[in-house]
Formats: structure tokens, C-alpha cells, sequence
């Protein structure tokens, strides 16, 4: 699947978001290296606190069905002018599987942009940070 095709892939998944308080659909296709794709959308709820992300949903998933780190790239797509950037929580549970996944951020006319997540998140907290020290 290009990365054109996986942005395609997010996009379809905006009609799937529960969104009655934001009204703002978010998608998300997060691609193996096997070439399996976990796709997912932002599912809000009354108590904001539990809303998930689309990014969070398809992490979740793949991790679900055995897929450790072994992705390449995720695909977030939006209905907004800007590009669909992942929130800092999302940016965060990324980088503790894949800190050189690829990230593709699109906006609603389709046009995308390609960044590595460790550009959006520069010195993240992964599980090697929690290493101590012999001594």
C-alpha cells in the first residue's frame, strides 16, 4: 500500500467517528511493515477524558493482534483546513512502540505531508528512559 493509499485508508474512516460533542472526525491507518494495515477513528465520550483518539484506537488494535513495533507509517486524516496533527498523548503511545515511525498528517483537500514521529516528538520518553544507572 503506498502512502498516498493509506492516507485514502484514514480518510474513509472519518464516517465511522463518534463525534457528538467535537463534531470533528478524525482517521487513522497505521500500517505493518507485513503490510497490515489497523485502521481507526476518534470515538468521543460524555466524560471527555475517556474520548480515544484514531491514532490511539489503531495502536491499540495492532498491539491487540500481535503487532509490536513492526509498523512503518500512520496515516491521520481530518476535515480541517490545517493538517491533522496527533495530540502530545498520541505523539507519546507512538513513540513507546515505533519512535522511527513515519507520520503522515492530511488535511481535508487530501494533501498530505510526511514527517518521522521523532521530528513531532524530539527527545520522547521511551521505555530505554526508564534504564538506571549501575552504581
Amino acid at each position: 500500500m503506498t502512502d498516498h493509499e493509506l492516507v485514502q485508508t484514514a480518510f474513509s474512516m472519518l464516517e465511522r467517528a463518534y463525534v457528538p460533542y467535537s463534531q470533528f472526525p478524525v482517521g487513522a491507518a497505521l500500517r505493518c511493515k507485513d503490510g497490515t494495515v489497523f485502521t481507526g477513528c476518534n470515538i468521543e465520550n460524555a466524560a471527555y477524558g475517556s474520548t480515544i483518539c484514531a491514532e490511539r484506537t489503531a495502536l491499540v488494535k495492532a498491539v491487540s493482534e500481535g503487532h509490536l513495533a513492526d509498523w512503518d507509517a500512520i496515516a491521520i486524516a481530518g476535515n480541517s483546513a490545517d493538517y491533522c496533527w496527533p495530540c502530545g498523548a498520541c505523539r507519546q503511545m507512538l513513540f513507546e512502540f515505533c519512535p522511527d515511525l513515519t507520520v503522515l498528517v492530511a488535511r481535508a483537500d487530501g494533501d498530505f505531508v510526511s514527517l518521522p514521529l521523532k521530528k513531532l516528538l524530539p527527545y520522547g520518553f521511551g521505555p530505554e528512559s526508564l534504564t538506571q544507572e549501575e552504581g
